[in-house]
């Protein structure tokens, strides 16, 4: 019997503090919601949700009045041409002038070509070029020879993005064609 009363004692106080501690989780939960809850901005009297009045920092025009009883109804308004002051066109002129001088100097640039072939055979070498002719008549190819081996590159591009189109068509009838950086003649 004793077993029993202390079994039972311990089921109430195991159960008390079960209730204490839902009270406290519920509490906790609640007050947590209630500081998620949305916040109602203050309105002024307009129903706006903000607003500052900026009227003294504005700049103010005189504004001139325009007689429009007259018979014309395209008023001449004569304006003045008034030469700039602090400008800088003059200096950028120069500089733009140097930078164009140098670039007129400039042969070549950096630029990319699609490389079909590269080996030893120059028989190879013009069965390829001949090849691409025959099956893509708008691009011109090129056979350099560069001990030891013999080059077929086609097209001149200034970038990546043009040559791109040209290298997917050209990788039909060549799977091998790369894409190399090389220097470009400007006309």
């Amino acid at each position: 019997m004793y077993r029993h009363r202390t079994i039972i004692k311990s089921l109430s106080k195991a159960g008390r503090l079960m209730g204490r501690l839902a009270t406290h989780l519920s509490l906790g939960l609640f007050l947590l919601q209630a500081s998620c809850a949305a916040q109602q901005a203050g309105s002024n009297s307009s129903g706006d949700l903000y607003h500052e009045n900026l009227t003294l920092v504005r700049p103010s025009y005189a504004v001139e009045e325009v007689d429009t009883s007259a018979n014309d109804s395209n008023p001449v308004v004569s304006t003045q041409n008034i030469p700039p002051t602090h400008t800088v066109n003059a200096k950028v002129d120069m500089v733009l002038d140097s930078l164009d001088k140098l670039n007129q100097l400039k042969k070549f640039v950096d630029g990319f070509t699609i490389q079909i072939y590269s080996g030893a055979k120059r028989e190879d070498a013009l069965s390829a070029k001949a090849k691409m002719v025959k099956e893509m008549s708008d691009l011109e190819a090129d056979i350099q020879y560069t001990q030891p081996k013999f080059r077929v590159t086609a097209g001149k591009y200034f970038t990546k993005l043009e040559a791109q189109k040209d290298l997917m068509r050209l990788r039909i009838f060549f799977p091998n064609a790369i894409l190399v950086p090389e220097k470009i003649m400007i006309k």
